[in-house]
């Protein structure tokens, strides 16, 4: 791990973030959809960049986003911004991959599996589970709303709550992984605070919620919030390319959590902020091996009460500072916890 740590670190200051290359010419406009996208491109369509000049259709420009697979940073064909509209008419390629990405299905779909036509890869249930239809249609709809009965403040509190750690990063780029539907993604990019959102996800359902409620409440079509399928385990962003982000009631669902944080330190910028919430290991939720001297034999008897990893608060703050994070610091309420590192 220390190594893997010292390496993230060291590309910082030797990772290509800026080059320019061509990639071939795409028609513009929108893609040719089933029938049952034909709506949603529409509804995309009308958004907003009506002030696009030709011309910048054809200017081949780095983003944020790297490829999955190298890391090596994407080039951008089509209109500037980070809203749905421009990412959607956009095309995004790794020169060294020569893989292509694109945002037919809503969202930008940045997985390693991205384009693959006869191969497709399970998670662990727990993060299966959320793919369901029918779980993201519930999540909004009841399903987080008695995460209050642990001791989680509600929407409003945690996103007020997560505001004030990411004071020092506002007016940069935030990412909110494991979005779900966009529960505080959206607020995030409603507020302001910050030059453009990415809602991320594995899911693919959940990624079609949060665009659901975009069209529904008071987020505009045109803000910049950008929606991304991705692995919290394989971010795909330039290391050191991020300034905030964001992990709401989620890192007891990651299949290997220390991959992911490790994975949020390297996309960090130095200075950068990331902000988690979960659940407390408790007797309720970690059977007997909850206590400390017996949390040990979880190795060799696995989960007992469910397929989700519940953590004590020293091992958090020990799994951030592995990682490389400073600066830790965690707000507790019964079993809900906060907390923050930061990236050196």
């Amino acid at each position: 791990m220390e190594l893997a740590v010292r390496a993230a670190a060291a590309s910082c200051s030797s990772y290509p973030l800026f080059q320019r290359a061509r990639v071939p010419r795409r028609s513009p406009g929108l893609p040719q959809l089933p029938a049952r996208r034909v709506a949603v491109a529409a509804a995309i369509a009308v958004d907003p960049i009506q002030d696009i000049k030709p011309e910048q259709n054809d200017v081949s420009k780095t983003e944020v986003f790297a490829c999955p697979v190298c890391y090596e940073p994407l080039i951008r064909k089509g209109p500037p911004g980070m809203n749905l509209s421009a990412i959607y008419r956009s095309g995004f390629k790794c020169l060294k991959c020569n893989k292509s990405y694109t945002s037919k299905d809503i969202f930008l779909d940045l997985t390693v599996t991205s384009g693959a036509k006869e191969y497709s890869e399970l998670k662990p249930a727990r993060t299966e589970l959320f793919r369901s239809p029918l779980v993201s249609f519930l999540y909004e709809r009841g399903w987080r709303q008695n995460f209050n009965r642990s001791g989680f403040p509600g929407r409003d509190e945690e996103f007020q709550m997560a505001q004030d750690y990411f004071q020092s990063v506002a007016g940069g780029i935030l990412v909110d992984v494991s979005c779900g539907s966009g529960l505080f993604a959206r607020k995030f990019a409603t507020s302001g605070a910050y030059s453009s959102v990415i809602a991320l996800d594995f899911s693919e359902n959940m990624l079609r919620q949060c665009y659901d409620y975009i069209k529904q409440d008071d987020t505009p079509l045109n803000t910049n919030l950008a929606l991304v399928r991705a692995d919290i385990s394989r971010l795909p962003f330039a290391s050191c390319s991020i300034d905030a982000i964001h992990a709401g009631a989620a890192i007891h669902c990651w299949p290997s959590p220390s991959n992911a944080v490790a994975e949020i330190s390297r996309v960090l910028r130095p200075g950068g902020i990331f902000v988690g919430t979960t659940f407390l290991s408790s007797p309720t939720n970690s059977g007997p091996f909850s206590a400390g001297a017996l949390r040990p034999l979880r190795q060799i008897v696995g989960p007992v009460n469910s397929s989700y990893n519940f953590f004590t608060e020293g091992e958090l703050e020990d799994l951030c500072k592995s990682c490389g994070l400073v600066n830790y610091s965690s707000k507790v309420q019964r079993s809900f916890i906060m907390f923050s590192g930061q990236k050196p």
